[in-house]
């Protein structure tokens, strides 16, 4: 799978469902084997399997816009354990899966596929940006 927005995810943002600014956002270490994105269908965190978790960071801090560009100061996951990790997922927490809006996949980027020692895993965005609308 490539990365990508989730369509659903699109359609939060215009309908103003998820606020960049104003909701928590937050990022799950993910292993593809355990789970399987599907870009145009999948909408809430309820749709990423328990097992595909295999770590999940706070709130994003010192979000920004800036011409449609989405980006945060980097994530810091502490003390992984668990399966290797190929991608991320970028979520809006509402503290109800089943309403938590999914907003971004990525596979791609420097460290992946990562493999949890026990220490602590660092996610740098991209100078560019995490995504763009």
């Amino acid at each position: 799978m490539a990365s990508g927005m989730y369509a659903l995810g699109r359609e939060g943002f215009l309908g103003g469902d998820i606020d960049w600014d104003a909701n928590n956002i937050k990022v799950t270490l993910i292993d593809s084997a355990d789970y399987v994105v599907n870009l145009s269908t999948h909408d809430f965190y309820n749709d990423v399997t328990a097992l595909g978790r295999v770590a999940t960071s706070g709130n994003l801090a010192s979000k920004t816009k800036t011409n449609g560009t989405a980006d945060a100061a980097d994530v810091t996951f502490t003390a992984v354990t668990g399966d290797q990790s190929e991608a991320l997922v970028v979520w809006a927490d509402t503290t109800v899966e089943s309403t938590s809006r999914l907003i971004v996949y990525i596979d791609t980027g420097t460290g992946f596929p990562v493999t949890p020692n026990g220490g602590d895993i660092t996610v740098q965005w991209d100078a560019a940006g995490i995504f763009t609308l």
